[in-house]
């Protein structure tokens, strides 16, 4: 049997103790799969009891959560970034908004296991994906929404908001489903979002 790779301690002086566990989790989740991360392993990763950890994070499926939508918080941030260095120019703000996204889920070990998963290769993982998939599709097109507000568009606030959504899904299919360089995968979505937008 082969030997499962060791997660290194992370030292107790970094970071706030729920970042610092739900690091430990990725790093697992990463290398070994949802169904190997258990709280008393975070425990013994972070140093501290598992009760310190419960008492943190709650539940597993918190503790998925919590991983969840801090990645997501990342995700996002390269999103608003995008759109505030290109305050004149929606097409170019989309462009560079996919391509950093794209970019950062290409080198992502965590979105990779997630990706994994929905392949079969850790079925625990996907009770939790189908649960948090509609609050972050939400999310995002809310980002989305908030930046966009603040351009020249014609469009009519529900074919705004179906254009939105397009985007929105159609920059997270490459995310699952990755099918060429994020820059040039961009350049198609930002072809595709001038079309829609006008």
């Amino acid at each position: 049997m082969r030997a499962q790779p060791s997660v290194p301690a992370f030292p107790t002086a970094v970071g706030g103790l729920r970042e610092r566990l739900c690091d430990a989790a990725t790093r697992v989740i990463a290398e070994e799969g949802w169904a190997r991360v258990t709280m008393a392993r975070l425990a013994d990763i972070v140093g501290v009891s598992r009760q310190t950890v419960y008492n943190e994070i709650g539940t597993k499926n918190d503790l998925a959560e919590a991983v969840v939508l801090r990645e997501l918080e990342r995700f996002l941030a390269g999103v608003v970034r995008s759109f505030d260095e290109n305050p004149d120019d929606l097409v170019q703000a989309i462009r560079d908004s996919a391509r950093r996204v794209l970019k950062y889920a290409k080198d992502n070990a965590l979105l990779h296991a997630v990706v994994s998963a929905t392949h079969g290769a850790d079925t625990e993982l996907l009770p939790l994906l189908t649960t948090h998939a509609e609050s972050l599709l939400v999310a995002a097109k809310v980002v989305v929404r908030e930046r966009v507000a603040g351009y020249d568009i014609t469009l009519t606030p529900d074919r705004l908001d179906a254009s939105i959504d397009m985007v929105v899904r159609l920059v997270l299919s490459h995310v699952m489903q990755p099918s060429g360089d994020p820059a040039e995968t961009a350049d198609d979505i930002a072809w595709v979002a001038e079309r829609v937008l006008g």
